[in-house]
């Protein structure tokens, strides 16, 4: 009986950050500086016949939860919020916020505490030796996956340490 034979090493790795990212708006300004910059040198590449950027979002996501309180400040209800885009989430949150209708219906008052947010955007690159490789930044981690070349981890690492909401 024939044995499967390994044709490639696929590598991952992830950066846990000292201090978890302040804010959606950090995250993308991150995000925002890499789509404009290319920092990582990536290259647009073809397929299914059409040209793809070097670098694009592949997927994203922002959480949070409105928590409402009565008067005696006890926690009586709660709501979690998934939104697509930044956008989505802001809006989402503000209309559940203004909701008197929810208010009376848990018997308290909402609000919105954003440091317990969580946000993801993953960006799918393309490097210049022909690899397809995937960056997720979350709130407290980066990880690199799906990459063989560890040239692709260096290049990402030389440039997060340059960032400082990255260190």
């Amino acid at each position: 009986m024939a044995d499967f034979v390994s044709k490639s090493v696929v590598k991952s790795a992830e950066r846990v950050l000292a201090t978890p990212l302040a804010s959606k708006a950090t995250l993308n300004t991150i995000v925002g500086n890499i789509l404009a910059d290319n920092p990582w040198g990536c290259t647009p590449y073809q397929s299914g016949g059409e040209t793809l950027p070097a670098v694009a979002k592949s997927s994203e996501y922002y959480s949070g939860t409105i928590i409402y309180e009565n008067n005696e400040g006890k926690q009586v209800g709660r709501i979690s919020v998934r939104a697509p885009s930044s956008g989505a989430f802001d809006t989402t949150v503000s209309t559940l916020l203004a909701q008197a209708g929810l208010e009376t219906a848990m018997g308290g008052t909402a609000s919105h505490d954003s440091s317990e947010d969580g946000f993801s955007v993953t960006l799918k690159c393309h490097a210049a030796n022909g690899e397809l490789y995937n960056v997720a930044f979350k709130r407290d981690k980066v990880s690199i996956s799906s990459f063989e070349s560890d040239g692709i981890m260096t290049t990402i690492e030389t440039w997060a340490d340059t960032v400082s909401e990255l260190a």
